[in-house]
Order: structure tokens, then sequence, then C-alpha cells
């Protein structure tokens, strides 16, 4: 017989342990966090960038105060040639000069305050900015005065005015670029702090996301050793309670088969006695005597139900004659209720069996062939009982419409069956032939079934 290597074994007949699934959410905790520090590494990547932009900001505004001192010298330069006595020009000739660098030196501080990144007082854009009016102011007096002739007036403006305020807006200037590197060491030295902070507070986050993992993942452990013991007792208890629940039918049944054995039985053939001696003092021909004999056949047909029915409920040569010759005597009443030729076979040295695993395994081939006459359509049955050395194994096969194992309602029986097989320590099993059809076998070791022999 050749049969599928899978097998199809009943429902939630095993707890799986949830263990692979926690060190699963372990593995998944685990590339989170990999993947959170991967994305403040990112982060730090972009504040060193915003660094280097506000670097290359802090440049562009030296660069822009820068032009603003070259322009100031500009005009410092400018004037001392006003103020010297060799040159030919009057100094008029110097207002398109001062007028380039007034325009240069305006553009030059708008883009200064676009890219500023010191925060300077109102005090300090205030002087800044009147002190570059007034110098505008008194440039202008002098040239006027410088175009009206008087250029000796104009040079005592220059000498007594331009040129303090020039002097007094270089250093201004100067002490500009002068904060501005200040603020640019303060900024690299806070960023490089900042960094340091962060650095540390991601090692502090990962150790204690790492510990609060390992923590949890053992307390989830231990919970989940605690609930499997606790599923253990419980199942203790459950077989226990099914133990009893089987026993107290099998002795329920064993009574009632006994009662319908011994008291009805009798009484009905002890009618069946009566009513033959009556029909014996009837004369012949009579219609009672007719009538007599078809209550005796009525009253014989109910004692071989009653006595049916007794064997069904509890075979009494189970008990006396043991599984084998039970099995010989219930496999052809089987085949005359319902048509279907039963093949029997039996190996191997027989060993006695005690009466309470004996009962098991024959209401396990009851419920079987059952479900064969009312499941499998199949026209034909296999029964084989082997006795091995340490163990002992039942077989009942058909060729019928096979087993659906995936199917999530399982009958009664079943659940009886299955029930019945852990009661002598056995196994149980349903396969799909590779032919078709089902397969149930049970396995019973020896020293479950000669206990209490």
């Amino acid at each position: 017989m050749s049969v599928r290597p899978t097998r199809a074994v009943y429902p939630q007949q095993v707890q799986r342990s949830p263990t692979a699934g926690l060190l699963l959410g372990l593995i998944l905790t685990l590339a989170a966090v990999v993947v959170y520090s991967s994305y403040i590494i990112w982060q730090i990547k972009g504040l060193r960038q915003l660094q280097s932009d506000l670097a290359d900001r802090n440049r562009k505004d030296s660069l822009q105060l820068l032009r603003v001192q070259n322009d100031l010298n500009s005009l410092a330069l400018a004037m001392r040639d006003m103020l010297d006595a060799d040159e030919p020009y009057p100094l008029s000739a110097w207002s398109a000069q001062f007028q380039r660098i007034r325009t240069d030196l305006d553009d030059a501080l708008r883009r200064e305050e676009q890219v500023a990144l010191v925060e300077r007082s109102p005090e300090q854009r205030e002087f800044l900015r009147s002190s570059l009016a007034q110098f505008w102011d008194a440039s202008d007096r002098t040239f006027a005065l410088a175009q009206d002739g008087k250029q000796d007036q104009a040079r005592s403006e220059i000498r007594v005015s331009l040129q303090a305020r020039q002097a007094g807006l270089s250093t201004a200037v100067a002490r500009l670029l002068v904060q501005n590197n200040e603020y640019e060491e303060q900024v690299a030295a806070r960023t490089a702090e900042i960094y340091d902070r962060v650095q540390r507070q991601v090692y502090v986050f990962l150790a204690a996301t790492l510990t609060a993992i390992v923590l949890t993942s053992l307390y989830l452990m231990r919970s989940n050793r605690r609930l499997f013991a606790q599923l253990a007792a419980l199942s203790a208890q459950r077989r226990d309670l099914a133990q009893k629940l089987i026993a107290t039918q099998e002795s329920t049944l064993r009574y009632v088969s006994r009662e319908l054995h011994d008291e009805f039985g009798q009484i009905l053939t002890a009618v069946g006695s009566m009513l033959g001696r009556a029909e014996k003092h009837t004369p012949e021909g009579s219609p009672l005597r007719a009538e007599l004999h078809e209550v005796r056949e009525v009253a014989q047909n109910t004692l071989n139900t009653v006595r049916s029915l007794s064997q069904a409920l509890h075979p009494v040569m189970l008990d006396e004659a043991g599984l084998e010759t039970t099995l010989s005597w219930y496999l052809p009443t089987v085949e005359r209720q319902t048509g279907i030729a039963i093949s029997y076979e039996k190996s191997g040295d027989a060993f006695p069996l005690s009466s309470a695993a004996a009962v098991h395994i024959y209401r396990i081939a009851q419920e079987a062939l059952n479900n064969v006459a009312r499941h499998s359509g199949a026209k034909q049955a296999w029964v084989r009982l082997r006795f091995f050395s340490r163990s002992l194994d039942l077989e009942i096969e058909d060729r019928g419409t096979g087993f659906v194992s995936t199917n999530p309602r399982s009958g009664i029986g079943l659940v009886a069956m299955r029930e019945r097989a852990q009661l002598v320590n056995g196994t149980i099993e349903f396969l799909n032939p590779t032919h078709g059809g089902t397969l149930v076998k049970l396995c019973v070791p020896r020293e479950a079934l000669e206990e209490n022999v």
C-alpha cells in the first residue's frame, strides 16, 4: 500500500510555541533600531552640510565687509590726494569718484545685511547708517564749497569732518569684521558641542533600546513558558476529564447493554416460551393458533433486536473473548447492515489487552467504519489488525471520497477517536493514500495495552 509522506493529522492537535514569533519580533525591532540610527547619522550629515552652508554665508558676509572696508580705504586715499597741494586738479574733479564709491558702498552694505549671520543691535545699525549719512552730507558740502571756488574751506572740511568720519566708519567696519570672526568661532564651537551631545544621546538611546528589547524578550519568553505550563496542566485536566467522561459513557453503555440483555431478554424469552406453550395447546386450524404463532414471531424478532442493540451498545464478548473475536463478529454485522464488503486481516502474535484498552480500540474501529458508511460512499473497506513486538496497529482504509484535513469543523466522532487514542497513549492519523480514499491509522504502544491486564 502506497501512502503519501505528508500527514493529515487531526487539526489543533499541537499548540505551536510563540518563541519563533518573539525572535522574529526581536529581529525586526533591532532592524528598526538600525534604521533609526542610520536616519540619525543622515541627519547629522545634514547638519554638517548646513554648517558648511553657514560657513559659506559667513564668508560672503566677510567679503562684503571687506568690500566696504576697501571702499572706505579708497575714500581715504582720495581725500589724501585732494589735500595734496601738488595736485593740479580742482577738488570738484573727485566728485565722480566719490559718487562711484558711494554707489558701490551702498550696494555692499545692502548685500551685507542680507547675508549677515551676526545679529546686530539696533544701535549698531543706526550708528553705521547715521555715520555714513553724515559722511555723505559732509562730502556734499565739501564739493559744494569746491564748486563755489572755496577750495581752502573745502580742504578744511575734508580735514575736520570727512577724514574723521571716514576713520570712524573704518573702525566700525573693522569691529564688524572682528565680531564676525568671533561669531564664526563661537558657531563652530557650539556646533561641535551639539555634535558631541547628539552622538552621546544616540549611544545612550541605542543602549537603552537594546536593554529594553532584551529585558522585554526575556520577560515574554518567561511568560511564554508559564503560559505553556498552564496549558499543559489544563491539557492534563482535560485529558482526565475526557477519560472520566468516556469511562462514565462506557459504564452507562455496559449497564444499559446488560439490562437489555438480561432483563428485557429474559422477559422476551419468557414471553416467547409462554406463547409457544399456548400455541401447542390451541387446536390445529384454529384462528387463535395462527395469531399466537404470529405474536411469538414478533416477540422473537424483538428479542433478536434487543440482543443486537445490546451488542451494539457494549459487546459482551469484548470482555469475555477479547478484541480479535469481537471484531470478527462485528465486521460481518456491519457488512450486512451497510452492504460494504469488508476485508479483515490479522497478523502478528497476539498479546493480552486490558479491557479498557480493548474498548477504546473497538470504539475507534466502530467510529471509523461508521464514517466509511456515512461519508465515503465506498463499497469496499479494509480492516487490518497487526500485533508487533512493541505496539499494536489498527488500520481502516476505504477508496471513497477521502478525508478533508483542512476542514475547520471536525465532527464529534473524530474528536472522540482522538481522545480515545490519547487515553491509551497512542497516536491516530488520517492519511490520504495515493490511490484515493482515507486511511485511519492507530498505533498504540504495547506497555499501554498491557496495563491492568
